[in-house]
């Protein structure tokens, strides 16, 4: 287990986007995230206490929490430094990277000096099957994006927390390090052996019972050529009953791709529908989660009705303006 609370690290981060595993964590489990770490040039911030490593540790933090999730998911060199005295001070380490603690020598020998643990969240532990695409007993809703880092898992974890407050049969599904870390379970589908990936996502989302729902927590893109494997084993491994479309409508390219522009709402719901009705022929497209961080008020608001009027589907800010009229979407499927 890892203990809390946290001291999150930012290190360098050049945006906040770039720290979106800390502010998942803040968002979602306050109370686990007692500081930040931030490094000279670091261009995050959670709104939380600046902390040296002395001061966390007298505050009570017990593990830093690699709160960067960078491309390739690589440990800096510029990092090392601060980890390793974090140790030396007393913290446990724990990290979604795809760069493991346990792999490098310097950490794993320091870890073992001073008595700490080192959490890597992003290893699988389980042999998962072959996916074989039978139907499941229950529902579940699945969020796709124009984009990577566009607020998939923010759409789930909102609807979750509207469902259980209507007293609906609701679960959260993680399929990432920052689900994971803010729930304490799930599969860390990108880690996982590309055969079995779609296998995954059916051990994850198993029989239930016909009224449950399962929000799955999306991942990568359709339309992302670095990570468009892991959208696709998430569509028929989940076998969705209901796609939220997930869009940040402020970009201009996308994240990491200056040459590839974002494709349109219209073109990834012709897209998504099609893939996910391979493995569910009954899949419908229900709403749209509008990742509005970058607007004001008003101009979010002007953005979902344009988006509805265009689109003909229910259209908001879950995290920003509530979750409920796309709980009340998915509540007619």
């Amino acid at each position: 287990m890892i203990q809390t609370p946290y001291l999150l690290f930012l290190g360098d981060a050049p945006d906040p986007l770039a720290a979106k595993v800390a502010q998942g964590i803040k968002d979602w489990r306050p109370d686990f995230a007692l500081g930040q770490f931030r490094m000279d040039g670091c261009r995050a911030d959670m709104g939380l206490p600046d902390m040296t490593l002395a001061e966390a540790k007298a505050a009570g933090a017990k593990t830093l929490v690699i709160g960067v999730a960078n491309r390739g998911g690589v440990i800096s060199a510029a990092w090392k430094k601060v980890l390793i005295a974090a140790l030396e001070e007393g913290f446990d380490l724990a990290s979604g990277l795809h760069n493991l603690l346990r792999d490098e020598p310097d950490l794993k020998a320091v870890a073992e000096a001073t008595g700490r643990s080192l959490h890597d969240v992003r290893v699988p532990s389980v042999q998962y099957p072959i996916a074989n695409g039978e139907k499941r007993s229950g529902k579940r809703c699945l969020a796709v994006g124009t984009d990577c880092s566009v607020g998939k898992m923010y759409t789930a974890l909102c609807m979750e927390r509207e469902m259980v407050a209507r007293g609906m049969n609701a679960s959260f599904r993680a399929t990432g390090q920052t689900g994971i870390l803010i729930t304490g379970d799930g599969v860390p589908l990108d880690a996982v052996i590309a055969d079995f990936m779609a296998g995954s996502v059916e051990w994850l989302t198993p029989d239930n019972d016909p009224d449950h729902w399962d929000l799955i927590e999306g991942q990568g893109s359709l339309f992302h050529v670095s990570y468009s494997g892991v959208t696709m084993a998430l569509i028929h491994g989940g076998q969705p009953d209901a796609l939220i479309m997930s869009h940040e409508p402020t970009r201009s390219h996308m994240r990491g791709l200056p040459g590839y522009e974002l494709p349109s709402l219209e073109v990834l719901r012709d897209t998504a529908l099609a893939l996910a009705r391979v493995a569910n022929p009954a899949c419908q497209m229900v709403g749209i989660s509008v990742n509005t961080a970058a607007l004001d008020d008003t101009a979010a608001r002007d953005c979902y009705a344009e988006i509805e009027a265009r689109m003909g589907l229910p259209a908001v800010d879950p995290f920003r303006h509530g979750a409920a009229r796309l709980v009340d979407a998915l509540a007619s499927v």
